[in-house]
């Protein structure tokens, strides 16, 4: 093995320590990335298997899954002795919208006009408040105070299906606010600065790029991975990458800063998926497990993350 290729192992091996790794928010990554696009359901001592080399053991990984049932994202059944789990609608709906953003790779049009969302806090119990406020901010909504959201390009339909999934239809209320001119940045900007901290979110993204610029750098001069790294650096690319997104409310370019490091994030993303994306399916479908024996094949909306997987 020449110096590069265990120059570049070594960069995958220390990531897990680098980027702090919670069993539960890996196992919604892994879910998200590897798992729905295969059907959503899985044998949960294969998972085991698969994630072992993030560091998670066994108990940590039930504990997770157990907490993601808890929270309605998954649900489970049994066959002999094996334990499977899977998404729930809910769940589904909630990945089918990350998907959206984190493998989106194309920029919106925005045509001024905001989404308000208003609801009763008063009477809502703390647990659905906390809830509909993290949903919200993954979704990209800025928090106004007082129970106030503000999105610049949201589909309603989207955020109709979260309050009906959360069961507080009754609770929220919807306007759509175009009244600010497309021409008065000042008022904008102001908006934009009671409902997000964007030097926070970019201070992410700073830290992503950080993480894997030396590292693409490296694949650049055509290293080759096992199947296995290749699964473990996508997963983790995923991972941070989504840890930096969770806090980006994706705003209209015209929004942000002349110099935004989450449009290099975005490439560096892109480009490092697009060279590993295949070898890490073959380990995934080695390893992985379902009702049936193998996972079946991955969904059409698989393939056409970023426009098209190469």
């Amino acid at each position: 093995m020449s110096d590069a290729s265990v120059s570049l192992s070594k960069n995958i091996e220390d990531l897990p320590k680098k980027l702090a790794l919670k069993a539960r928010s890996l196992l919604v990554t892994v879910w998200g990335d590897s798992i729905a696009p295969h059907g959503g359901t899985v044998w949960l001592g294969s998972l085991i298997d698969l994630v072992a080399p993030f560091g998670l053991n066994e108990r940590a990984v039930r504990t997770s899954v157990f907490r993601l049932k808890n929270e309605k994202t998954l649900s489970s059944f049994q066959e002999g002795r094996r334990s499977f789990y899977t998404l729930t609608a809910s769940g589904q709906h909630r990945f089918e919208e990350a998907t959206k953003r984190i493998y989106n790779h194309m920029d919106e049009a925005w045509d001024g006009e905001w989404t308000l969302l208003f609801s009763e806090r008063r009477k809502l119990d703390d647990d659905i408040k906390k809830q509909l406020s993290l949903e919200l901010a993954w979704l990209g909504f800025g928090d106004l105070g007082s129970g106030i959201y503000a999105h610049p390009n949201c589909e309603r339909q989207t955020v109709e299906r979260l309050v009906s999934d959360l069961d507080i239809s009754s609770h929220v209320a919807f306007m759509k606010a175009n009244g600010l001119s497309l021409t008065d940045e000042t008022q904008e900007h102001i908006l934009v600065l009671i409902g997000w901290n964007l030097s926070s979110i970019e201070n992410g993204y700073t830290d992503f790029i950080t993480h894997f610029n030396p590292i693409i750098n490296k694949l650049n001069h055509s290293i080759n991975l096992t199947s296995e790294q290749s699964f473990n650096l996508r997963t983790l690319l995923v991972h941070d990458y989504r840890r930096a997104l969770l806090r980006d409310p994706m705003l209209p370019s015209n929004l942000l800063p002349e110099s935004w490091n989450g449009n290099t994030a975005k490439e560096l993303f892109h480009d490092i998926y697009q060279i590993v994306w295949q070898d890490a399916e073959t380990h995934l479908l080695q390893t992985l497990e379902t009702k049936g024996g193998k996972l079946p094949d991955a969904s059409t909306e698989f393939s056409a993350r970023f426009g098209g997987l190469k």
